[in-house]
């Protein structure tokens, strides 16, 4: 195992593990954000209404497609919510990067100052040294 990834294993965000329901919101919220999924929706859409335009017998949705409406709000009524649950727990995993980050650069800045420190030590006697 490498060095980057052994530091990952360590990282307090990467050790939690998801539920199925995270999982499959997560999967579900990277297919719907793609456009695979735009032009399967615009194709459905358009063989939908193009059927049911040709249709002379069984229209079972007729103009003004009132089924298909009903459908796509149901579409969207089970999309957000999912969606948003992916966005919170991305908007969780980000805080936790943020305070991690926070604690490595506040470490990293006393080390800085007590490097600083010694620089001025030794500045001052180097200067005693020259009188």
């Amino acid at each position: 195992m490498d060095k980057k990834k052994r530091e990952n294993n360590k990282h307090p965000v990467l050790k939690t593990k998801l539920t199925l329901g995270q999982r499959a919101s997560d999967r579900l919220t990277a297919f719907v954000g793609s456009w695979g999924f735009i032009i399967g929706v615009f194709v459905f859409l358009a063989i939908w209404m193009f059927i049911n335009v040709q249709m002379v017998r069984y229209k079972w949705d007729p103009y003004p497609f009132i089924l298909l409406n009903f459908v796509l709000s149901c579409l969207a009524a089970i999309q957000a919510p999912v969606i948003l649950m992916s966005q919170n727990r991305e908007a969780e995993r980000d805080r936790l990067n943020l305070k991690y980050d926070y604690q490595v650069n506040r470490k990293a800045e006393r080390e800085i100052q007590v490097i600083q420190r010694k620089l001025e030590s030794i500045h001052r006697l180097l200067r005693k040294k020259k009188k």
